[in-house]
């Protein structure tokens, strides 16, 4: 079985010079989220709006979210281990769904509050709660372009600019909110607000943790196609007469890997086929670490010597019933 990674020290100098500056943003972002939280709460008791209260829980879980993530971008700086032998990168992807559940948790919970504050209408008072919005929605900005020049591959740093983009949204809503109470006194307008920004969250969220549960699972990346890059390589890579047992997946939602089996013609260099499937992969597939098993005559994992159908059958794609 031959190992390697064409590309691979490129690929991980650029993740590392990433995720240096995407722990740094998350930190920062962290710090102002954590230090106007406090103010935000105070503000919502103070004047009694459930969109400021809303607002305070999204930067509470926001605050252990961050943190969470700035930990994961810190861990995933580690060499690998004996036992981790790919080292700590897919910590980003688990932090990453863990958000999408709090998010979703969070939202719930401000649906609720909201029901009751309508069936129980509760005296808000704008001005004071206009001003606190307003404060709020300018470190929200600010928390947001700071994380908004991160890694846009990154799931964890996607995560954490949806939960700082859940507070803005939250604070735009409580402007809002304040300005028709100052106007015309209707105060159903606060959880009314609150519950649309709960729901804009939700459908966000939902898609943060099925893109985080993808990589999870170590389904296909989106960007990729399987079965047509084991025909790229068996009609471009000089020798290759079969490619089977193809598993492609994302380490963290970035890096790309695959395992392959490839059924080489007789008189072929092994060494020779392996180092042009993996530069293939590399340069054309954006596959950066590839491990590829070279073949002669029957695969080495067919039970009966041939490779059998009982052998294939399990997870073979509808148009090539050779490719796991």
């Amino acid at each position: 079985m031959a190992h390697g990674s064409q590309g691979h020290g490129h690929s991980h100098g650029a993740g590392h010079v990433h995720g240096s500056t995407d722990e740094k943003r998350v930190l920062i972002a962290a710090c102002l989220t954590a230090g106007f939280m406090v103010v935000e709460a105070l503000g919502g008791l103070l004047t009694g709006s459930l969109a400021l209260l809303a607002d305070a829980g999204h930067m509470l879980a926001d605050c252990i979210a961050l943190g969470l993530a700035w930990y994961a971008f810190h861990l995933a700086g580690r060499p690998a281990t004996v036992r981790l032998t790919y080292g700590f990168g897919r910590v980003k992807t688990l932090v990453a769904y863990t958000n999408g559940i709090a998010i979703f948790a969070i939202a719930l919970w401000i649906i609720y509050e909201a029901w009751e504050r309508l069936l129980m209408p509760a005296p808000v008072l704008g001005g004071p709660m206009l001003i606190v919005a307003i404060a709020g929605l300018l470190v929200n900005i600010g928390g947001f372009f700071v994380l908004h020049g991160g890694d846009r591959d990154s799931l964890n740093m996607r995560g954490a600019i949806l939960h700082v983009l859940g507070d803005l949204l939250g604070s735009a809503a409580a402007i809002t909110a304040a300005l028709i109470i100052l106007a015309t006194g209707w105060t159903p307008i606060d959880p009314i607000l609150s519950v649309l920004v709960s729901l804009l969250i939700l459908s966000t969220a939902w898609s943060l943790m099925r893109e985080a549960a993808h990589v999870l699972l170590e389904g296909v990346p989106a960007s990729l196609d399987r079965d047509l890059i084991a025909r790229d390589i068996e009609g471009t890579v000089n020798g290759v007469r079969e490619v089977h047992h193809m598993h492609v997946w994302s380490l963290d939602g970035a890096s790309n890997m695959a395992t392959l089996h490839a059924c080489l013609n007789d008189g072929v260099d092994a060494h020779k086929a392996v180092s042009a499937i993996k530069k293939r992969l590399a340069a054309e597939h954006g596959i950066a670490h590839a491990t590829v098993e070279p073949e002669f005559g029957h695969c080495a994992d067919s039970h009966d010597g041939h490779d059998g159908e009982h052998d294939h059958a399990h997870d073979a794609a509808p148009h090539h019933g050779h490719y796991h």
